[in-house]
């Protein structure tokens, strides 16, 4: 598929008076910036801090193509806008695969890099049911989150979950809409579940994969595939927690993120 044209990303910021490289953090599949708010603050008392929203969350423009290179290319879009010669990239799930993505198409950018339970290899797990159910949802006339919620009930039974997918739900003028691109989404699940081969390429700065003990993303199968593009990479978990490490123990994971900078 051709590389279409970088977008313009949204962003929320913190330690704007900090100077030397700054953050990037790049937010998963169906997330945005705002779920990296209290972090972003956080890892803003010592570096400057950039929370990306990615094509086709948040406030960030939408496009039919939706693969890792094209959102590689809207970070470095992010950089060369502001005039930022390099990066700390911390990167969650798809954003990890984001991430990664950049570091090894432009390895000279990215100065460390921070991927947060996700490997670059293709998973069989879909998020299609969930986006299938989001589009499903009968938003018009409805008046109260609680109803559109209970649409998702039988196909997103966890609440947390459906909660984080609410989140994507925004009420304006009235009218409820999701503020993501589901049909994009869907479309390219595919290409979302799985990594690009970036034949020969490997990026060799300073690399840390940080994986939930209790999430099947980073597993020791996957340590091979992530040496081969990371030589260097360092593979710390954290026991007990799932997928979304960052939400459930924030202070670990920062923490470990910290003493990696």
């Amino acid at each position: 598929m051709p590389q279409q044209q970088a977008l313009p990303l949204t962003y929320l910021e913190a330690g704007e008076a900090n100077g030397g490289t700054p953050m990037l953090v790049l937010h998963g599949l169906f997330g945005s910036a705002r779920n990296w708010q209290t972090l972003a603050r956080r890892f803003g008392e010592q570096h400057r801090v950039y929370a990306l929203d990615l094509r086709n969350h948040g406030g960030a423009p939408w496009a039919e193509s939706m693969s890792y290179p094209d959102m590689a290319a809207d970070v470095l879009r992010f950089l060369d806008d502001r005039g930022f010669a390099r990066a700390t990239v911390v990167g969650h799930s798809m954003g990890g695969k984001a991430a990664m993505a950049l570091a090894l198409a432009h390895p000279d950018r990215v100065e460390r890099l921070v991927v947060a339970d996700i490997a670059p290899v293709a998973y069989t797990h879909t998020h299609a049911p969930y986006v299938a159910a989001m589009k499903a949802a009968k938003l018009e006339g409805v008046t109260r989150r609680p109803e559109v919620e209970a649409q998702l009930a039988d196909a997103v039974p966890e609440a947390p979950l459906r909660s984080f997918l609410m989140q994507n739900l925004v009420l304006e003028n009235g009218v409820f809409s999701w503020r993501i691109n589901l049909d994009s989404i869907a479309a390219n699940m595919e290409g979302l579940i799985g990594f690009p081969d970036f034949a020969g390429a490997r990026y060799d700065g300073p690399t840390l994969f940080i994986g939930g003990g209790t999430s099947d993303y980073i597993r020791p199968e996957n340590h091979d595939a992530i040496r081969h593009y990371f030589p260097k990479a360092e593979i710390r978990m954290i026991e007990g927690v799932g997928h979304w490490l960052h939400a459930e123990r924030p202070a670990e994971f920062a923490a470990l993120v910290e003493g990696f900078l």
